[in-house]
């Protein structure tokens, strides 16, 4: 059983979140509470293996709370909270957050397939604790990367990603001369909030990649949610964006299998693709299309991820070129454009 603690000033946002937990047997909901304080102090006396927080609450926000607590225990919180606090909420993945949903997720519309990655996701959570610092861990060389000009990068992130990508930027340094397209798996209608908040992380220009938009150099583009995200090529030259409404893959919507192999597809082996850490096989198959086309291909190693789900997907299909802790990443892919 997994012990969960919920904390909401909201009481109706409370029973929302306690029937969306009962409806798994594996959770057991050992306590509430109504404000940050109380939050705090359950913690500390029940000892829950996951806890549920909301961001904005009387005598101590969620921020607060998650500060206060990481100093005594690295008990795994999940934030759910509104969408008018969406930049918060990844400032709380990097306070010690593992994941956040948007409270308008658990309504009587979310369907069977999302509740169940949620579960899985909040199970796997569950069993996480603190990792510690990982500079020691050297890189993988699974396959030797032939020279060749680059255009542009793809990254795949999940759970865990706001952060890892938070990483990745801050060490990317400035001026960075190709376009970087991103596909994180995030909630409904957070994906402008993450936008503006990625872009308080580098110098570089991060923004949602529009429909038709062409490619540009030192840009970063985010994947609108609800719908997948391809590259295309325009009177064949320059690349442009273009959003599909096709069915999830890999029950997400967007899929970086898409951005993955509809980039393999126009720039042959002129692209690196990164796979982060994430829940579930998202950008294995993407990876391996990438290869065949003669690209190059990253994945996050198992000790720097959150989850390694999705990196090992990648590596499983044995067309990886490198498996890198996080902090390597930004270097090495910095040595392979020059």
């Amino acid at each position: 059983m997994i012990n969960t603690l919920i904390i909401d000033d909201s009481a109706l946002a409370r029973d929302i979140i306690r029937d969306f937990l009962e409806g798994d047997s594996s959770f057991n909901i050992i306590g509430e509470a109504a404000d940050g304080e109380e939050g705090i102090k359950k913690i500390l006396s029940l000892n829950p293996d996951l806890v549920t927080l909301d961001i904005e609450m009387p005598k101590k926000n969620g921020l607060e709370v998650i500060e206060a607590v990481m100093k005594e225990t690295s008990v795994p919180i999940v934030v759910i909270t509104s969408h008018d606090t969406v930049k918060t909420a990844y400032e709380a993945t990097l306070r010690g957050a593992l994941e956040f949903y948007s409270k308008d997720t658990f309504t009587a519309s979310l369907s069977p397939e999302k509740r169940k990655e949620i579960y899985e996701t909040l199970k796997r959570i569950s069993g996480i604790k603190a990792r510690k610092n990982s500079s020691f861990v050297e890189p993988v060389l699974l396959n030797l990367p032939k020279k060749r000009s680059i255009h542009a990068i793809v990254i795949a992130s999940s759970t865990g990603g706001p952060k890892a990508l938070s990483t990745f930027f801050s060490l990317l340094g400035d001026g960075f001369p190709l376009p970087i397209v991103i596909v994180q798996h995030n909630s409904s209608g957070f994906d402008k909030g993450f936008a503006q908040w990625l872009d308080t992380y580098t110098d570089l220009n991060v923004k949602l990649a529009e429909e038709g938009e062409s490619l540009k150099n030192g840009n970063v583009y985010i994947a609108q949610t609800d719908k997948h995200l391809e590259l295309r090529r325009k009177d064949g030259d320059n690349l442009f964006f273009c959003y599909n409404n096709n069915e999830p893959e890999n029950n997400q919507k967007p899929a970086a299998d898409v951005l993955f192999r509809t980039a393999a597809d126009n720039l042959k082996d002129s692209v690196i693709s990164i796979v982060l850490t994430g829940m579930g096989n998202d950008g294995a198959l993407g990876t391996q299309k990438i290869q065949e086309m003669g690209g190059i291909t990253l994945a996050q190693d198992e000790f720097t991820s959150l989850i390694y789900g999705m990196p090992k997907a990648a590596v499983e299909t044995g067309c990886v070129d490198m498996v890198l802790p996080l902090e390597k990443i930004a270097g090495e892919l910095l040595r392979l454009i020059k």
